[in-house]
């Protein structure tokens, strides 16, 4: 594995020891009603393929991050006919099982029936504290993993899951690429993290999770804050 990518994986791994604060709107924070619902979505990061991102487009000056260009992290969209989030771009997971062991073993479970990728391919490396999904009225963990020997992925069911594709990192982190949404829900207006890239737009809980762990590893470069869009 190059230099710079065991430095990814290994400051990973240190951030699920450490954790962190989500630093979310308070909103977030209060869903511990009796019928929440626990899950949990893998966050799995690796080698895109043996070929930097670099050499196969050019990358704009803006895209500089402290980061390899071919460091990626797995995302899928979801079918448009489901019942929560409809089309929006996720990490694999879901609910955790009564034959979950724990949020590792839901969250990888879920992987394998969404992605069909080889866990043996896998090092999970940790936990980050629960996050809250109110709208879906779930509690969820997010499970960092490194991809040791990647394996096809696809859409397995397409009912739920329309796209599976491995996201360069680097292009997340371009301020090119980064913005704030705005949506309302009721009488309130939520604003978080965003990033659009080659047409997809990642907001909502994946996007606070990504934006909050790169923020913590030290790999976000300065983007706009004032730049604003609506999900939908």
């Amino acid at each position: 594995m190059p230099a710079v990518l065991a430095d990814a994986r290994a400051e990973l791994a240190a951030l699920c020891r450490r954790g962190l604060d989500w630093q979310v709107d308070a909103s977030r924070m209060m869903l511990r009603t009796p019928d929440a619902r626990r899950a949990a979505v893998l966050v799995l990061f690796g080698r895109l393929d043996a070929v930097p991102a670099a050499a196969r487009t050019e990358a704009p000056a803006s895209a500089v991050a402290p980061v390899a260009r071919d460091l990626d992290v797995l995302l899928l969209r979801r079918s448009d006919t489901l019942d929560n989030h409809p089309g929006q771009i996720a990490f694999p997971g879901g609910r955790l099982e009564a034959s979950d062991t724990d949020a590792t073993a839901a969250a990888l479970r879920e992987a394998v029936e969404e992605t069909g990728l080889d866990p043996a391919g896998l090092e999970p490396l940790g936990t980050l504290p629960e996050l809250s999904v109110p709208v879906s009225n779930h509690v969820v963990t997010p499970v960092a993993a490194w991809w040791t020997h990647p394996s096809v992925v696809a859409a397995i069911d397409r009912r739920e899951t329309l796209d599976v594709f491995r996201m360069p990192v680097a292009d997340l982190l371009d301020p090119a690429n980064r913005m704030i949404t705005a949506h309302r829900s009721g009488s309130q207006v939520f604003s978080a993290p965003a990033f659009a890239v080659d047409g997809r737009l990642i907001w909502g809980f994946t996007a606070i999770v990504l934006s909050r762990m790169f923020d913590e590893l030290g790999w976000t470069v300065p983007w706009d804050h004032a730049r604003t869009v609506q999900p939908y």
